[in-house]
């Protein structure tokens, strides 16, 4: 019944030519069914990590060694973007913080755009109000996935579809290679959640991807219905994570939370104009690689309107990592210092 209705407000989304339709409308129609009707939507996690595994391997494909060297080039400019990125977050946090009397540190978690679930876990280590984190978290989310790609479309990128094209050619890849492939894609997700990497199930697949495809492989085949059900399932799983009891303090937040996620944008953007005059970037490639959302979100976006997806896959990934590595010991140094 809940995949039912997902594609059903695919299908709208679709019909309506909106962006990323096979992704938002799952997720507007799960928002209403959570928080407008207070149904509960069950989704089970085993087709969450199926649906994460093939958009990873579909944004590895187009990794190649040219790639990876433009890559290790701009490590320093990655780092000097992050930095950047998440200093204007903890300051509109600080901000908030001061403006609403909401305590320091859930004021700060809730502004740095990290992963949701990763905020929200942190937030018990730092002793910050998880309801508070989770709200502004969950605006920001849902604020940065239903703007971006519409901002993408029809404000940076030039004629795009509206859904993610693949080649439907029969591949011209050996069965024995595509026994191989599959199977090291799944060991090293395997390995990736063994060592605690962020969404392993995602980041796995594609470095996994990546690294086959760089070493001379053909990227393995992805029919467009198996994306379009991943994209569906991802949707779910997003809207089905958002809870009514974490949107109890809007009244208070909602101006300070939407000002910050109007700024960072902004600064996103002003980072993209730098990163396209540095690298010759189209303005959507630099602005997907730097705006405030997730690896595949923005990564599913820059399918979507033809931008260089291993260069916003390369700069989403790095500030994830940074954000989940550096960020909670910087945080926490900082506010014992306070």
């Amino acid at each position: 019944m809940t995949f039912l209705q997902a594609l059903a407000g695919g299908t709208v989304f679709y019909l309506l030519n909106l962006p990323l339709p096979w992704t938002l409308g799952p997720l507007a129609v799960i928002l209403v069914i959570q928080l407008g009707f207070q149904k509960v939507v069950y989704w089970p996690a085993a087709l969450r990590k199926g649906a994460l595994v093939v958009l990873g391997i579909t944004m590895g494909s187009p990794f190649t060694m040219t790639t990876a060297r433009q890559i290790a080039d701009q490590l320093p400019v990655m780092l000097a973007a992050t930095v950047a990125t998440i200093a204007f977050s903890l300051l509109m946090g600080y901000i908030t913080h001061k403006r609403t009397g909401v305590d320091l540190a859930s004021s700060l978690l809730g502004s740095v755009p990290g992963g949701l679930s990763q905020m929200a876990v942190l937030s018990k280590e730092l002793n910050a109000d998880a309801t508070v984190v989770t709200f502004m978290q969950t605006l920001r989310l849902l604020a940065v996935v239903f703007t971006v790609p519409f901002l993408a479309r029809h404000g940076l990128a030039e004629v795009v579809d509206t859904t993610i094209q693949r080649t439907t050619a029969q591949s011209t890849m050996e069965p024995a290679t595509e026994l191989f492939f599959v199977t090291a894609v799944l060991i090293g997700t395997l390995a990736a959640q063994r060592i605690g990497l962020p969404t392993p199930w995602m980041l796995g697949p594609t470095l996994v991807t990546a690294a086959l495809v760089c070493s001379g492989l053909e990227p393995l085949p992805m029919p467009t219905w198996v994306i379009t059900v991943a994209q569906v399932s991802t949707g779910i799983y997003m809207g089905a994570n958002i809870k009514a009891e974490s949107m109890s303090n809007w009244k208070k937040l909602l101006p300070y939370t939407v000002s910050g996620i109007v700024g960072i944008l902004l600064c996103s953007f002003a980072i993209g104009f730098i990163l396209n005059a540095l690298y010759g970037f189209s303005l959507v490639t630099a602005f997907l690689g730097t705006a405030p959302g997730g690896v595949a979100e923005m990564g599913l976006t820059a399918m979507m309107v033809h931008a260089d997806l291993s260069v916003v896959i390369s700069y989403q990934m790095f500030r994830l990592l940074f954000i989940l590595l550096v960020v909670p010991i910087a945080l926490k140094w900082m506010l014992n210092k306070i």
